[in-house]
């Protein structure tokens, strides 16, 4: 099931979420023009919990404050699948969040919701050496919003069953119920996995929680009136 786009125009431009979708984008670029000096980048910058845990062993491995990497994780990203079906998401539903809220209160919206996830991850395999890299977890509060806020909205999307591929319009909470469903159904294979898979399902859970709990106090705030 890919979303392709809904069916929900906006009024202002959605200028926060291109322009986190060009950060991330000329990010990802600067990645592959490292060539193998990638992999040093991506432990420098992206979120190890066991060095966030304990900084103190971190000392000879990176060079980033490991604290620091709940923010700069989350525009890092681990291959042209990863970018580009997060990307995806993020442009589908996150100008009508942005829409809904204004553009600085989205951002703050936003990356709130990307230390979230990355508390969540923390918490689910603090002692991960992996690096914990992407936008999905600050995408995933925007979905939880988008859940909440637009539940009945048309959603154009690929249904892909073995032979069976067709267009069809679904209503969000579908489309995003049957996301957040599979996020725990691989979530919980990995829990006290130690190391944890390559896929931060902790953080896509924590993140599309802390979406739905947050947007109606943002939305009081700083909604529309």
């Amino acid at each position: 099931m890919i979303p392709i786009r809904d069916d929900n125009p906006t009024e202002r431009l959605p200028i926060i979420t291109v322009g986190l979708i060009i950060i991330n984008i000329m990010v990802f670029i600067y990645q592959l023009s490292l060539g193998k000096g990638a992999v040093d980048f991506i432990y420098n910058y992206g979120m190890v919990p066991y060095f966030v845990h304990n900084p103190q062993a971190a000392a000879g491995h990176i060079y980033f404050p490991p604290e620091l990497t709940l923010i700069t994780s989350m525009f890092l990203h681990g291959g042209f699948l990863h970018i580009i079906g997060n990307m995806l998401y993020f442009w589908i539903f996150g100008n009508n969040i942005e829409d809904e809220l204004g553009h600085i209160p989205f951002l703050m919206f936003y990356l709130i919701c990307g230390l979230a996830a990355g508390f969540a991850q923390l918490a689910a395999n603090p002692n991960s050496q992996l690096p914990t890299i992407g936008a999905s977890g600050a995408i995933a509060g925007v979905l939880g919003a988008y859940l909440i806020r637009f539940p009945h909205t048309r959603v154009l999307t690929l249904l892909w069953l073995g032979f069976f591929v067709r267009l069809v319009y679904i209503p969000a909470v579908f489309v995003l119920g049957f996301w957040f469903i599979l996020q725990l159904l691989f979530a919980l294979p990995s829990i006290g996995a130690g190391q944890g898979g390559g896929i931060a399902y902790f953080a896509h859970i924590g993140g599309f929680v802390i979406g739905i709990i947050l947007f109606p106090i943002f939305k009081l705030f700083f909604g529309k009136k």
